[in-house]
């Protein structure tokens, strides 16, 4: 039985993920952080490195620079101090899949690779992004900030996603910074037969990534 309810919120018909519920900060999901339907959010405020990326003062194109498919390189995991625990060096592993199918849009490699708690909490949300035109821009970055075992037996990786991770909104037509800051995002990881894979995504309660330094 899933242990975390997903509250309503904006957007709920067009970029929601289903089943496990997360906080409405979260960086699972491919929507910007604060979005509702009527309106993008983006960052007044400027991210700690410099970007080229546009904002809502510069011209941007009419459709998202590129949709080519991305490859497991798009995504740079730093696990820090964590780096010899198991369960974090899975997630080192899976995670550029799990990106993999964010950017593309695609969740066949979340059906056949992973989970199916993990799928099912993620393949709604990207089946709502590819019908709403919602595309998620890589290269990023996601850096290990916790890792912590549960009473299920898992053990939860708490994770920052950097802000160079945008999505295009359609309306708007322009790139939206996630957070300045970077978005929290907590998976809980399980061992299997074959390792440890993403068991299913956990709130992100109490995940600050105000300090966090990413590697791109």
């Amino acid at each position: 039985m899933r242990r975390f309810a997903l509250p309503a919120v904006a957007l709920t018909a067009a970029l929601l993920l289903s089943a496990c519920g997360k906080d409405a900060n979260d960086g699972g999901r491919p929507v910007p952080v604060g979005g509702d339907s009527g309106t993008t959010t983006t960052s007044s405020t400027p991210s700690e490195e410099p970007s080229s990326e546009p904002t809502e003062t510069t011209t941007v194109p009419t459709q998202p620079a590129t949709t080519a498919k991305p490859t497991a390189k798009q995504v740079i995991i730093q696990p820090g101090n964590f780096a010899s625990n198991p369960a974090v060096q899975g997630l080192v592993t899976s995670y550029p899949l799990y990106f993999q199918a964010l950017v593309s849009r695609d969740d066949t490699i979340l059906r056949k690779k992973f989970p199916s708690f993990f799928y099912s909490d993620v393949s709604q949300g990207i089946a709502d992004a590819k019908r709403n035109g919602w595309i998620m821009k890589p290269p990023g970055s996601v850096v290990v900030v916790g890792a912590r075992s549960t009473a299920d037996g898992t053990v939860a990786v708490q994770t920052c996603r950097s802000q160079t991770t945008q999505y295009w909104d359609p309306k708007g037509k322009r790139w939206t910074v996630v957070t300045p800051k970077g978005s929290p995002e907590v998976i809980e990881m399980i061992k299997t037969g074959i390792g440890w894979l993403p068991y299913r995504l956990a709130t992100s309660k109490g995940v600050n990534c105000g300090s966090v330094r990413y590697p791109a």
